[in-house]
């Protein structure tokens, strides 16, 4: 390296993006992914003993697959070399091997490959590599944001470990937001800048588990903020929202704002109104509400509200809820938008919700009443000596499967705690007499 060369290098490490100059060197500082980096796991292991095999991380924009690259790298007395598929291609990649093979034979040393954007490569690039990793002349870290068992060869990915990275959690880049402003080495310390919590809090909801989303609005922010009369930057939700270019939208998650917003949520599905209630998911999303929330308030309205009118409501919206959790955003919105839409305009009824509660307060407020005989078990020794199931009538037996027998304790009969109504699901089985009053 000449002196130009560490010039450059030397201002570009200075000049950088906070994101780039922030990232972590050791793997202890790393924020997030616990669920592959935890002291117990597999990755942490093989990072700190330099015992890497081949592995390829997934996840989506700011999730740190290039951070847990640079750690590998700092944390490894093998060779670390970098190319990004966008702008490289296979002389790169010769030229790579030939240096990796010189490496191993002279010095006995490894070589890790880091391909940024590996899916960018095409078929015959990815199979050059191949040999070359089965004999171990090269260590593999791939890094997408696309699936790998679609955009990489199945060659590559059976020689690999994959890692999947998930979006970070507010608290994460709560952290990390915290971290840059008070870091006088690599941050931005040395500006005295101080945020809201409301800020803060507006910053880690709208960045979408974003890291680097986060820590380029809080750049901005504090670049572009004139000092407070007492010397500080402070970025307020204000700046916060023109930095990340998201309008503030009067949500308050504790407060009345989300307790009305959800209200209204439900009480639109209820009233079989898909546009309210899909305007009302659009001002929860878009304000950062946690979507497994509400996913349950569907799961919910949907047992509670549509109940057996349609019985397939609630399918619906317990395959939403599963949906959204393995696909977060921005994906999810298209997830809860149908389940929110089929549960709106679904037949309604509340017959079992009324049904179980009625129950409940017969039996929290009157005495345990005695199960008839012939409904008690009869598989313990001595039972039919007792009566136990005397008389019991098995319904499959019966025309229909139906047979009329006693159910309710006697001093029950006679009450209705289901009651069906005329639509929907509801109004077929009054039809085909699955369910008879005595």
């Amino acid at each position: 390296m000449n002196l130009f060369d560490y010039m450059r290098e030397n201002t570009m490490e200075k000049e950088s993006p906070l994101a780039a100059r922030l990232r972590p060197k050791v793997i202890e500082d790393v924020v997030g992914q616990s669920h592959i980096i935890g002291k117990d796991k597999l990755l942490y292991r093989a990072i700190t003993a330099d015992k890497l095999s081949s592995v390829i991380f997934y996840g989506p924009p700011g999730t740190g697959k290039t951070t847990l690259a640079k750690v590998i790298a700092n944390n490894t007395s093998s060779i670390f070399t970098q190319i990004n598929a966008t702008s490289s291609g296979k002389k790169d990649m010769e030229q790579v091997v030939k240096q990796a093979k010189d490496a191993m034979g002279m010095y006995n040393k490894k070589t890790i490959l880091f391909i940024d954007e590996i899916h960018r490569f095409n078929k015959s690039q990815q199979d050059y590599l191949l040999p070359f990793v089965e004999d171990g002349t090269v260590v593999l870290i791939g890094a997408t944001t696309e699936n790998p068992y679609f955009e990489v060869n199945q060659a590559l990915i059976s020689r690999s470990i994959i890692f999947e990275l998930k979006p970070l959690l507010k608290e994460d880049i709560k952290k990390l937001i915290t971290r840059a402003i008070g870091d006088n080495e690599d941050g931005l310390g040395v500006y005295k800048a101080r945020i809201t919590e409301e800020a803060l809090d507006f910053l880690a909801d709208n960045s979408n588990g974003d890291a680097r989303t986060a820590l380029n609005a809080i750049e901005l922010g504090v670049l572009s903020t004139q000092r407070s009369e007492d010397g500080y930057i402070d970025i307020t939700i204000d700046v916060a929202s023109e930095c990340i270019q998201k309008r503030v939208l009067n949500y308050d998650k504790n407060g009345d704002n989300h307790y009305d917003t959800i209200s209204a949520f439900i009480k639109s599905m209820r009233g079989s109104d898909p546009d309210a209630a899909i305007y009302y998911l659009a001002r929860m999303l878009y304000a950062g509400e946690d979507i497994k929330f509400i996913a349950r308030r569907i799961i919910i309205c949907a047992a509670e509200d549509v109940s057996n009118a349609d019985p397939n409501a609630l399918v619906i919206a317990n395959a939403a809820a599963q949906a959204v959790e393995r696909l977060g955003m921005p994906e999810a919105r298209i997830v809860l938008a149908q389940a929110v839409a089929y549960v709106a305009t679904a037949p309604k009824s509340n017959s079992s919700n009324v049904a179980i509660d009625e129950a409940l307060a017969v039996v929290r407020n009157e005495k345990s009443y005695s199960i008839p005989d012939h409904l008690r078990d009869t598989h313990y020794k001595g039972a039919s000596k007792l009566g136990r199931g005397q008389g019991y009538k098995y319904a499959h037996n019966y025309e229909g499967n139906f047979v009329e027998q006693q159910y309710l304790p006697a001093e029950l009969l006679g009450r209705e705690f289901y009651r069906l109504s005329n639509n929907g699901y509801e109004k077929d089985i009054i039809k085909r007499n699955i369910y008879k009053k005595k």
